[in-house]
């Protein structure tokens, strides 16, 4: 399996659509912190807008453009006229909440949505990710390349917004399965720039360092020393660190236990297997280090963290 598929199969990713905007100049759309389990997304299907977040310099969208915030932090999309925005209207259309604003100029329609991520610890996801993730549509003035995952991703936007648009039987089901599909589709083509994030989706672009990334995947439970992990690679270890550093912003270390966190979240929140059983499982061979590092990566104990997951279904 390749890098994202592994991943998404760790954390398999549903989605929503919950909002449809059409507006017309001024208008301002903004949009809350999100929950733990969540990565807000906005596509912007038409026009432009600027995009304002704390402690974050504006981005501007154009139409095809998906927006992720994977941080979750509370954030404005808005025109660029710079005058007072017009009062927005709410309405119902089937599943789909409909936001208007009855302006003519400079029109702007938007699909804005959830990312849901299932019981499992965050930070394989999240500090792998930026803290906001543009990905330019297919056609749009980017740094992407031409790619067969470009244009995939313009027909699946493309159908997302029929469905929104025509609310036909099934369209709530099927927007949101189509969501889930977007979350992927949207790694890839961003693993395709130029100049890809920094993190998982840039580690993709290293395959020199896929033999490690594998090993650690596939037997997350093996005591892997750098040594090992370089040689698997061909490389000293020095340059084996360079590389993974330069490509992640982590040590391999780092993100072992990550990966070793993760899937011991998913396994006490579906099963009823031993919290020991468990830690030997993913790497530890005393239930009191297992304890000790899943607390320190997750702040909660174990017993504490299946608690919670199943108090959340």
């Amino acid at each position: 399996m390749d890098l994202l598929s592994r991943l998404l199969a760790l954390i398999p990713v549903s989605g929503t659509v919950d909002v449809r905007c059409h507006y017309g100049a001024p208008w301002r759309h903004p949009y809350p912190a999100a929950q733990l389990r969540e990565i807000p997304y906005h596509i912007l299907l038409r026009g432009s807008a600027l995009v304002e977040s704390d402690d974050a310099p504006p981005l501007r969208m154009g139409a095809g453009d998906i927006l992720l915030f994977p941080s979750g932090e509370a954030h404005v999309l808005v025109d660029d006229s710079g005058e007072p925005a017009r009062e927005r209207r709410r309405s119902r259309s089937a599943s789909l909440t409909v936001i208007r604003n009855g302006g003519k100029n400079a029109a702007a329609n938007m699909l804005c949505g959830r990312f849901l991520l299932p019981s499992v610890p965050q930070q394989l996801l999240r500090d792998n990710l930026p803290r906001q993730l543009l990905v330019r549509g297919a056609g749009a003035d980017a740094d992407i390349g031409a790619s067969d995952a470009g244009s995939r991703l313009a027909r699946l936007i493309q159908l997302m917004r029929e469905e929104a648009l025509e609310q036909g039987p099934g369209s709530e089901a099927m927007m949101n399965h189509l969501s889930g599909a977007l979350f992927g589709m949207t790694l890839r083509f961003a693993s395709e720039a130029l100049v890809p994030p920094r993190g998982l989706l840039a580690l993709a672009r290293r395959p020199r360092l896929q033999p490690a990334f594998n090993a650690m995947f596939e037997q997350p439970g093996v005591a892997w020393s750098l040594p090992e992990l370089a040689r698997l690679c061909s490389m000293s270890r020095a340059t084996f660190t360079r590389h993974f550093s330069a490509a992640t912003g982590r040590s391999a270390a780092d993100l072992l236990s990550e990966i070793r966190m993760t899937l011991a979240g998913r396994l006490l929140a579906q099963t009823a297997r031993s919290v020991a059983d468990i830690g030997q499982e993913v790497g530890y061979q005393s239930d009191a280090a297992f304890q000790r590092a899943f607390k320190k990566q997750v702040g909660v104990t174990p017993a504490q963290w299946r608690q919670q997951a199943r108090s959340e279904h």
